[in-house]
């Protein structure tokens, strides 16, 4: 796929950090699958691997979390994390 931002790059398989933020909330995501431009680096996550995150990330929003960072392993995304609760 061609890069949509830079115009002169073609993307590959790697990985990528997301960050989601809401308010107060924040959380991130390492090692995320992603098409990442050789170019200017930009990442593009698709739908399938989005959605977990989406759907940790509202869960974190429910419990009152406000940091919280995660490795990213599908199936696993509200079971391993590494938080740090509201005091």
């Amino acid at each position: 796929m061609n890069c949509s931002i830079c115009k002169n790059g073609v993307t590959t398989r790697g990985q990528t950090s997301v960050t989601l933020e809401r308010g107060p909330i924040t959380m991130v995501f390492k090692g995320v699958p992603a098409d990442v431009c050789d170019n200017c680096g930009e990442p593009y996550v698709d739908n399938v691997t989005a959605k977990p995150m989406l759907n940790a990330f509202e869960e974190a929003v429910r419990k009152g979390v406000v940091v919280d960072v995660r490795q990213y392993s599908a199936g696993e995304l509200s079971s391993r994390p590494t938080t740090f609760p509201r005091q």
